[in-house]
């Protein structure tokens, strides 16, 4: 392993000299950083994570806090994870990434122990027991999602209200009066997960508007789950004929149910799915859907902490506008 007095000796300089380099601490010329800076790339010095710290009182880390549960999509959230990660490496950070369902106790541990410089929260719930913490601490903080109450935080997600909307208006234009929303698993609409009751309040509040009727029904996904919800469905509102669909392991159950059932998609029955391009494209069908901007979403909410860090952010919530892809499975409603 490369040393700070090994880097000094090549350089040409003293060792406190490399060390006001790495650390800004004091004005160095910049043909002596030039050539400090020259002899850190060659000889390929890396700074002892835990002295850096002490002498900074920063740890260089972003702590990730995503819940890993069994109801949610883990491929999206990891997508997210991963975006968060290689945007934070670019400004010389790393992720520590937390996945147990701690709540309010992981936000203590981080704050208080030092682990982390700044946090990034995800599966916010609307009334999420983490927030009050996070607003009375002075680490740096920021929220993929959305909860109730925005007051004082840094909050970057997909508009999911304009989400439900879009997928309201587009099945209207189509002609189709009866529309099913095929949602989450129900614990997802227990916890009041922001992002789900979010698509829905856009879709109901759109849908009275255009004169839509919606029947909502939360589903654990699965072949057997999607059978039991699609009879449900259909005996309660058997002119049917437009689906929204916000869970991505009901999307495949659901084209197989339709086929048997007769139903052709989309000349019976449209589908919109609220999911990323990849479950879109690759399904039986090629779905119409509105796409969860993973990769946007983790850059964006990294670019927003840095910027708290170097202590130029602010508060404030950043909604990226959906994007709605016609595919091949709607069309207008069967007379």
């Amino acid at each position: 392993m490369v040393t700070l007095a090994e880097v000094a000796q090549h350089a040409g300089v003293s060792a406190s000299t490399v060390s006001y380099v790495l650390s800004g601490k004091r004005s160095i010329s910049a043909g002596t950083r030039e050539r400090v800076e020259q002899s850190i790339q060659q000889l390929g010095y890396h700074p002892n994570a835990g002295a850096r710290a002490l002498a900074s009182s920063r740890s260089n880390i972003i702590a990730l806090m995503i819940p890993l549960r069994t109801d949610m999509y883990v491929p999206v959230m990891m997508e997210i994870a991963i975006a968060v990660a290689t945007s934070a490496r670019t400004h010389g950070y790393d992720v520590l990434l937390l996945t147990g369902e701690e709540g309010p106790d992981a936000v203590r541990r981080v704050t208080g122990s030092g682990l982390a410089d700044a946090m990034i929260l995800m599966d916010v719930e609307l009334d999420d027991e983490r927030l009050p913490l996070l607003r009375g601490t002075d680490q740096p903080s920021v929220l993929i999602g959305l909860p109730a109450d925005t007051s004082g935080l840094t909050c970057v997600d997909l508009d999911f209200g304009a989400t439900g909307a879009l997928c309201a208006e587009h099945l209207a234009m189509l002609g189709h009066r009866d529309i099913a929303v095929i949602g989450e698993a129900p614990a997802v609409y227990e916890r009041h997960t922001g992002f789900a009751e979010r698509t829905l309040d856009g879709l109901r509040s759109r849908s009275r508007e255009l004169g839509l009727r919606v029947l909502h029904r939360p589903c654990e996904g699965g072949y057997d789950a999607m059978s039991l919800t699609l009879s449900r469905i259909f005996d309660e509102r058997p002119g049917t004929t437009g689906f929204v669909v916000q869970n991505e392991s009901a999307v495949e159950p659901l084209l197989a149910l339709l086929r048997q059932q007769g139903r052709a998609v989309p000349e019976d029955v449209s589908v919109i799915a609220i999911c990323p391009d990849q479950v879109a494209t690759q399904a039986s069908v090629r779905l119409t859907s509105v796409a969860i901007p993973a990769q946007e979403m983790g850059r964006h909410a990294v670019e927003h902490l840095i910027a708290k860090l170097e202590g130029h952010g602010k508060d404030e919530v950043v909604l990226l506008a959906p994007e709605l892809t016609v595919r091949a499975s709607t069309g207008p409603a069967a007379s």
